[in-house]
């Protein structure tokens, strides 16, 4: 009845407006919306997480197959804690470990909005199905009582209110965190010195976005760190493709200006980690005139530039300076990074993200169902070495063996290599879990 009550009480609009713009900046939409047409917040988007895929779920106020059930105290315990109404173990593919240090002002509109600003949608989600033993959602429980802080976000009195607005929506809305910090082996955020060092998202790799000047953003300017939250194109920096093209389309293009500012100051503060490069990823390569040179040969022409002159130089120019729509290739930080993931992942998937209403595409050479012109992973290695050549870091390699791991979604996690290992006891694992977690209830009260 509590529940019944709750949705049928005529709405704060006010509040829920405030909610629909609080899921704007906690980028709901990205994974709880199917893309190409699927009903706001109905679920059904397919995770592809290390130990499988994961489905999001259907948040929209239908009883049949959303939310409508729960109540504020049910909506802010699967925010926070990560467990449903029904009592199960959200895996943190939802970034809960995050959302906990929402306020409570803040749940309290996002609750509104579910419940009175979303239109309900009567169909339920697919069910997630991960391999045993991560099937088990019990074990997250002992997961929790080792990695997640359920607390509230506490403003740092010794910083602007600027820098502190930064640090709540960069860590409890935007979760940037779960992208960009490295993950330890039972894949829990490597928090402390290693907080937003960079980390692997399948194929992509996160970037360091600490104030480090060379490992990190310490090289860009406040108003360049906007721009590229803003538009996710830098020229000279940088240009966003995977999952930062998805966080921009569907959250960060539409936060005020005022938010990004706070993220970018925020992000400009933050305790630098330095990964040994000697100069910035952006700063790396220049044009060439290899592609003209090469013209005409044929025993002795580069593989790479091969591939380059028949799929990449209409579109990026023969020098690599591209043409004010497709970026530069050089002082482009995908080519200048000290690891060839992004640089691989883009040729592979290829971009697409819409900002302010204009596409920016380019065509994904690794996908045999949009694409007919499919590279072969030597050809995408040939092509990487080319441009890491000519226009980018030269001292990074790639082989056949990178794009074909890169290609099936990125080197597994330990945790997925153990997996037949740890199947004969997986049982007996998660009862030790279990107990685990009981003792350490128990000396908590």
């Amino acid at each position: 009845m509590g529940a019944a009550h709750a949705q049928a009480a005529p709405p704060d609009q006010a509040l829920v407006e405030q909610g629909r713009k609080l899921a704007v900046a906690a980028d709901c939409a990205a994974c709880h919306t199917t893309p190409k047409g699927g009903a706001a917040f109905a679920g059904g988007y397919p995770i592809a997480s290390p130990l499988g895929t994961i489905y999001a779920s259907n948040i929209t106020p239908s009883r049949a197959g959303g939310i409508g059930d729960y109540t504020l105290a049910d909506f802010q315990r699967a925010l926070r804690q990560g467990v449903r109404k029904d009592g199960a173990q959200l895996y943190p593919a939802m970034p809960y470990t995050s959302y906990t240090q929402l306020s409570d002002a803040d749940t309290q509109a996002l609750y509104a909005y579910f419940m009175h600003g979303v239109t309900a949608v009567d169909q339920k989600a697919p069910e997630t199905e991960l391999p045993f033993p991560f099937n088990l959602r019990l074990s997250m429980a002992a997961w929790n009582s080792m990695f997640l802080k359920d607390e509230r976000f506490v403003p740092d009195a010794s910083k602007s209110a600027e820098v502190n607005r930064g640090a709540y929506l960069a860590g409890a809305l935007a979760h940037c965190s779960a992208c960009h910090t490295p993950r330890n082996a039972l894949m829990a955020e490597q928090l402390g010195k290693s907080f937003l060092a960079g980390g692997s998202v399948g194929p992509w790799f996160a970037p360091n976005i600490t104030s480090d000047a060379t490992s990190g953003i310490g090289g860009w300017t406040e108003a360049e760190l906007v721009q590229y939250l803003k538009s996710g194109r830098v020229d000279g920096k940088a240009q966003a493709a995977g999952p930062m093209a998805e966080a921009i389309e569907h959250s960060l293009q539409h936060l005020p200006d005022e938010d990004l500012k706070a993220i970018a100051v925020y992000l400009k503060q933050t305790p630098a980690v330095n990964d040994g490069e000697a100069r910035p990823r952006f700063a790396h390569g220049e044009a060439s005139k290899a592609e003209i040179d090469m013209r005409g040969l044929t025993n002795d022409a580069d593989a790479g530039w091969r591939v380059f002159s028949g799929s990449c130089a209409q579109c990026h120019q023969v020098g690599g300076g591209g043409n004010g729509v497709y970026p530069s290739l050089f002082h482009n930080t995908a080519l200048g990074a000290d690891r060839p993931d992004n640089l691989i992942a883009t040729i592979l998937q290829g971009v697409d993200r819409t900002v302010d209403g204009k596409a920016h595409f380019m065509p994904a050479f690794g996908d045999t169902a949009s694409y007919a012109d499919r590279l072969s992973d030597q050809q995408i290695a040939d092509l990487s070495n080319y441009l890491l050549s000519y226009h980018g870091n030269a001292a990074v390699k790639v082989s056949a063996s990178d794009v074909q791991t890169l290609r099936a979604g990125g080197k597994p996690p330990l945790l997925a290599m153990i997996r037949p290992a740890i199947l004969p006891g997986g049982v007996v694992v998660l009862l030790l879990l279990i107990v685990l977690v009981v003792r350490r209830s128990r000396r908590a009260r």
